[in-house]
């Protein structure tokens, strides 16, 4: 397995900052760079310097050099592009009772998705030998083979050590504390595998993909518990240990319903699909999870309305303090309940503009999911992505490693 993607392997220095193969081809993935000139004029090297780096880019892959360019008098140049269709990733979405399993080439186009209903409690065994065997499928129906898959990300229901890749005591995911997801794909296919957080990995889609320009993001998903993936500066924040986020335990107000970490009043079992379930059937209208939940309020149960606009308010509760400490372009909604976000926005944002403060919600936007039930599978993908074009990884292929 490749090592971490900000870590030199030991004999190959650093090159200085727009210099080394990866760093050129970076200009050349986000547009910056379309020519040989191009490159020479933004780094200041030789031409002879920026002939080795495109070369060496062509030669393993990852550089296509074929369409004309606009000629600015005499031979129009050629056009430098990103070589996507010999490049693959997967992006991995875990959830509490579904796998979702996205397949897209390293441009950031979605090649195949598949979607199984799978408990996450049954296991890591059972259920990554799952993604293994889906991978496969979804390899050989886009007509690749498994040795151009390049990285892998996974989005889980739980807390990740993220350096490691490890879940950590994760609540809903028994036996997967401290299981070694990404030792298992490196052995099963020889690549690296980026584990974190489903709602961290949520957030990532949605900026990327919904709101590019946008540079402090919070995404919040409510479903069977509720997180928050944060993006600060453009950046997903992880915070000290992978743990930013955990809004699901905050305590709103004074209220007292039970969780199921032991304490009392936290925002999930309050909003939380389980707990809306829960009560729903309490109250004689059988639920069994959040997706029954949006079932009950599509089909105009008023009951069903008026809890998930109750767990709107809530929501909001704990947001607008979010929203005053960390003061946000964009607040995302995801997870199953957004499929009902018009009575769940309504409850979020009565809340947060009553209780924030003016500056704070000036220009503030509060949107339903962008990405929708892909959420999950495309940020995990784009985490892979990150990875595999990640400057020290692509450097690391140019020398000759893996």
């Amino acid at each position: 397995m490749s090592p971490p993607p900000d870590r030199e392997p030991a004999g190959h220095a650093p090159t200085p900052s727009g210099q080394s193969p990866g760093e050129v081809l970076a200009l050349i993935s986000d547009g910056t760079a379309a020519t040989r000139a191009d490159i020479a004029r933004l780094t200041g090297l030789a031409r002879s310097t920026v002939s080795q780096r495109v070369d060496a880019l062509i030669a393993h892959g990852f550089v296509d050099e074929d369409a004309e360019g606009a000629s600015t008098g005499g031979r129009p140049p050629r056009r430098l592009a990103l070589r996507t269709r010999e490049h693959a990733v997967a992006g991995v979405d875990l959830g509490a009772s579904h796998c979702r399993v996205a397949l897209m080439d390293i441009g950031g186009t979605l090649l195949a998705v598949q979607e199984d209903p799978l408990r996450i409690g049954e296991g890591p065994g059972v259920v990554l030998r799952h993604v293994e065997q889906t991978l496969h499928r979804l390899l050989k129906e886009t007509g690749r083979e498994p040795r151009t898959l390049r990285s892998i990300g996974l989005g889980v229901p739980g807390p990740v050590e993220f350096s490691t890749g490890r879940p950590v005591d994760p609540p809903i995911m028994p036996g997967w504390h401290h299981y070694p997801i990404p030792e298992f794909f490196a052995e099963h296919f020889g690549v690296r595998a980026l584990v974190d957080n489903d709602v961290n990995v949520m957030a990532l889609a949605e900026q990327r993909r919904a709101f590019p320009g946008t540079r402090y993001l919070l995404c919040i998903k409510i479903g069977t518990g509720i997180g928050c993936g944060i993006i600060a500066d453009g950046r997903l924040h992880r915070g000290a240990q992978g743990s930013a986020g955990d809004i699901g335990h905050i305590r709103v107000g004074e209220r007292e319903e039970l969780c199921r970490c032991g304490n009392s009043g936290c925002l999930e079992a309050i909003a939380g699909g389980a707990s809306l379930a829960e009560r729903l059937t309490e109250a004689g209208l059988p639920a069994a999870s959040g997706l029954d939940v949006v079932r009950l309020v599509k089909d105009g149960n008023r009951e069903a309305v008026r809890m998930v606009r109750e767990a709107g308010r809530a929501v909001g509760e704990v947001l607008a303090g979010l929203v005053n400490f960390f003061n946000p372009e964009v607040v995302v909604l995801g997870g199953a309940l957004a499929a009902v976000h018009d009575q769940l926005l309504a409850g979020v944002r009565e809340a947060v503009y009553r209780r924030s403060h003016p500056l704070a919600t000036h220009v503030l936007r509060i949107e339903p999911t962008h990405t929708g039930e892909d959420a999950a599978a495309l940020g995990a993908g784009i985490l892979a992505i990150e990875h595999a074009l990640s400057p020290a990884q692509v450097d690391r292929v140019v020398a000759g490693g893996v």
